[in-house]
This record gives C-alpha cells, sequence and structure tokens, in this order.
C-alpha cells in the first residue's frame, strides 16, 4: 500500500509527469540531475553535475570498493550509482520514486552493462525497503530537501548505515539564520514550507551518533547553477518545442529566477556533507 507522505507524492507527481521527464532528460542527458561545480560560467551542464558526482566519490573513496555496498536515495535516472559501479565495483541500489525515471535508469543500467551492479528500486526515502546496517555508504544528492519530514529520513539513514559506514549528501538548502518567510518564492517553488540548513543537518546527524567528517561549501554554485539552466532554456527552446509544455517552460524560468536571486543574496547554501558513523 502507498504510504508516501504528501510531501513526497507532490514530487513523485512532479518527476512522473511527461514535461519534467522530457525537461530532464533532454536538457541533461537523464544521467547527472543535480547542482554542478561549475569551473567556468559558461561550462556545459553536464559535465558540472558530473564533476558533483567524481567529488562526492572522492571524499569517501576509503569506504568504496569491489565489497562495497552503496545505497543512493532519491537517486534520479540512476547516473551516481552507475558512476559509483564503473569507477569502484561497488555494488549500489538507487531508491527512487519516480517510476518513469526508474524506468529510463534501468534501460540505461542495462545498455551500459552494469546490471549486476546496480539495482533501481521504486520506492522513498522516509521509509527505505531495506534492513537495519545494511550499507557501508549512504549517498544522496538534492533530494531530501523534497521531503515534508527530513527527520524521519535521517532516521531511516541511521538506520540502514553499517556502524562504521559513512553518508555523503548535498542538499539545496537555507542558510543558517535565514528565516524560512525570506525564502518564501523558493518554497512555494518546490511546494514546501520549509528546507533544511546545515545547522540543521549537523544537529540532526550527531544526534543520531554520526561525526561530521567534513562540509565542502560550494554555495556560490547555486546561483551559477540555476542561471546555466535558464540559459539553456533559452539556447535550446527549438529542440524542447513540442515535447515541453509552454506553461512548464514559464514556470520553470520563473522558479529559477527565485533561486538566482536567493542565492546571489547569500540565502541559499549547498556543498558536500559527509558523516562518519
Amino acid at each position: 500500500m502507498n504510504t508516501y507522505s504528501e510531501a513526497v507524492k507532490t514530487a513523485q507527481n512532479y518527476y512522473n509527469s511527461d514535461d519534467a521527464d522530457n525537461f530532464y532528460s533532454r536538457l541533461w542527458g537523464g544521467e547527472d540531475i543535480h547542482i554542478g561545480l561549475y569551473e567556468s560560467d559558461q561550462e556545459p551542464v553536464l559535465d558540472a553535475s558530473r564533476r558533483t558526482v567524481v567529488r562526492m566519490a572522492e571524499l569517501v573513496a576509503d569506504k568504496l570498493g569491489p565489497e562495497a555496498k552503496v545505497l543512493d536515495i532519491g537517486g534520479g535516472y540512476g547516473g551516481s550509482a552507475r558512476y559509483i559501479a564503473e569507477h569502484y565495483g561497488a555494488a549500489v541500489v538507487s531508491l527512487n520514486l519516480s517510476e518513469v525515471q526508474n524506468e529510463r535508469g534501468r534501460r540505461q543500467t542495462a545498455e551500459r552493462g552494469l546490471a549486476d551492479k546496480v539495482t533501481i528500486v521504486d520506492g522513498d526515502f522516509e521509509n527505505i525497503p531495506f534492513d537495519a546496517n545494511s550499507f557501508d555508504v549512504v549517498w544522496s544528492q538534492d533530494a531530501i530537501l523534497h521531503s515534508g519530514h527530513r527527520t524521519r529520513v535521517l532516521d531511516e539513514v541511521a538506520r540502514v548505515l553499517k556502524p562504521g559506514g559513512v553518508l555523503v549528501f548535498t542538499d539545496p538548502m537555507a542558510a543558517d539564520g535565514v528565516p524560512a518567510d525570506v525564502l518564501q518564492p523558493v518554497l512555494d517553488r518546490i511546494q514546501l514550507e520549509t528546507m533544511g540548513s546545515p545547522g540543521f543537518y549537523r544537529e540532526q546527524l550527531t544526534r543520531r551518533g554520526l561525526t561530521e567528517r567534513t562540509f565542502e561549501d560550494h554555495s556560490a554554485q547555486v546561483p551559477r547553477h540555476y542561471t546555466r539552466i535558464h540559459q539553456e532554456l533559452d539556447t535550446r527552446r527549438g529542440e524542447l518545442d513540442g515535447h515541453i509544455s509552454e506553461a512548464y517552460v514559464a514556470n520553470m524560468k520563473k522558479g529559477l529566477q527565485h533561486w538566482v536571486d536567493a542565492g546571489r543574496a547569500d540565502r541559499l547554501a549547498w556543498g558536500i556533507m559527509v558523516f562518519d558513523n
């Protein structure tokens, strides 16, 4: 029986929509659909997005390898899972709520000959369908914000992470000390009442017995990334015609500008957080 929270259902419906699937698969190639680490303002989105994956893996390389079991929560099209499997030999589960994304991800995984290493599972991170102490690494990119019950997500992460394991994640966050009402345009865009913050994650994960290894603060990448997406929508508008509705494009551009404005005003935080169990 479907027991998804309302916030998770909202995210599921969005990512299952034809507009969203065509936007993410056509604009970003259906591989890595998260904030990138840009080296220039005009760098391709795909290159910057993949650099985030590479850097995250480097930070937890001590826990990756052929014997490692990795869980990617909110794994999108499974691009990160495939990268980890290809470059580190680990067995990776991508847990994701969008059946549409998952079907595309399974096809890509099979085409790459990685079906023996990468498993894509329909489900959500508020109710992770695995036993306690199952994974050496829990990984997540720009996904936890979609939960209306982030403390429950962190409970689940702590439950399935092995002793000695590591959590590595990114999440678009409110900068510490920024009140929610200041971020209302962004919150309206993602249909949520709150966002996490670096302080929130530090407090909550420490309370669950995890220890912070590092927080690489890349908050300046937020406005850079969303500016690039806005540019891509403009420059590639022709190839999207007939695949993405005018209403979706208009709403996307409006929403992207809210992210850019909030990022430039230092109201948002983003980076790579690593916690040891």
